[in-house]
């Protein structure tokens, strides 16, 4: 499709939880028109529909997909929605933008990734933390090597709800750190082990603990949860020369320590020497663009025929990586082998 000379059309289907977010930074935009909104419960739909009069509104995706005039879709509906959802939009020959994660499945986004192609269309997935600037910092300094060599990346992603109907919390809250990983780190991981439990709802995970191995050797702990007593958002990253702190939320959303352990071989049998070094904390001055308004920018652009960064082999290795912890967890931890098209038990 070729580029568009006027600001692009486009529709939100989902107004539930990150639904409103995408609807508000759309209607911002100078470059977008709203031209629909999309949801199946009438009270929520008449209650933004009175906030954006000029927006059409509707309860049957049909009625957005049969529209010529809306160039873009963008979904914000249940997990499992996502692949029937994504699919029924490009096929209707619409640019698409599918809430995380891309599909249920790796082979579902496989699918959607291809048909997009084959339709000459943009699809882009909504890992927004992909364009947070201090993601974006910890990233430059990895690959600057001012870490050093990696030793260790430890998460926490817990808060006190909210539970979802239809997913565990590896499929809710684990995308974002596995995203984060697979953009920090430019690999996935060769293992995935993960533990965890259903406190509340029976079948559906509330908690978990999943555990990755990289080929270098370094190896990365998320923690996830919908039941802890406040909200944390914190990752620390260990290399050999300085450490790094992200906690975002935080007024100081990125802390770099020139702290570290030096190791000298021993001159002697059974003798070794750890120095410790313990140096400056630096917080680095941030960029204070919202992310979001950063990714609909880029899908805006991509809907306009502009070459856009889609990521989209990074959506499904996180799809890839949400399946292995799952069938990790349903096998009592059993180690998981991330192959190159789908996940593989390790001991198989």
């Amino acid at each position: 499709m070729g580029a568009l000379k006027d600001g692009v059309r486009v529709a939100v289907v989902g107004l539930g939880y990150w639904g409103p977010n995408l609807l508000r930074v759309l209607v911002e935009r100078t470059d977008a028109e709203v031209r629909w909104i999309c949801d199946t419960d009438v009270s929520r739909l008449e209650r933004f529909a009175r906030r954006y009069p000029a927006v059409r509104a509707t309860t049957h995706l049909n009625e957005v997909l049969d529209d010529p005039e809306v160039d873009g879709v963008l979904l914000a509906t249940p997990v499992f929605t996502h692949y029937d959802l994504g699919r029924r939009s490009l096929e209707a020959g619409k640019h698409t933008f599918v809430e995380k994660p891309l599909a249920p499945s790796a082979a579902q986004a496989s699918d959607l990734i291809e048909l997009a192609s084959a339709q000459n269309l943009t699809l882009m997935c909504g890992h927004t933390f992909l364009y947070s600037p201090p993601v974006r910092t910890v990233r430059e300094l990895i690959e600057s090597g001012e870490l050093g060599d990696l030793y260790f990346v430890s998460s926490s992603r817990v808060n006190l709800g909210l539970h979802q109907r239809d997913v565990s919390v590896i499929w809710d809250l684990g995308p974002h750190d596995f995203s984060i990983l697979l953009y920090w780190l430019g690999e996935a991981p060769r293992t995935i082990r993960a533990t965890g439990r259903d406190s509340i709802v029976r079948g559906i995970a509330d908690v978990a603990f999943v555990t990755m191995e990289f080929a270098g050797g370094l190896i990365a702990n998320v923690e996830l949860s919908w039941l802890a007593p406040s909200k944390l958002r914190r990752t620390v990253v260990v290399g050999s020369k300085r450490m790094v702190v992200y906690e975002d939320g935080a007024a100081e959303a990125i802390k770099i320590y020139d702290r570290g352990v030096e190791y000298k071989d021993p001159e002697t049998f059974g003798e070794y020497h750890l120095s410790y070094r313990s140096g400056d904390i630096l917080s680095p001055h941030l960029s204070t663009e919202e992310p979001l308004g950063r990714q609909l920018g880029d899908f805006v652009s991509g809907v306009r025929g502009e070459e856009v960064r889609s990521e989209l082999d990074l959506a499904r290795d996180v799809v890839r990586m949400a399946e292995a912890a799952s069938v990790s967890l349903q096998n009592g931890a059993e180690p998981v082998l991330l192959g190159k098209s789908h996940v593989v038990s390790a001991a198989a």
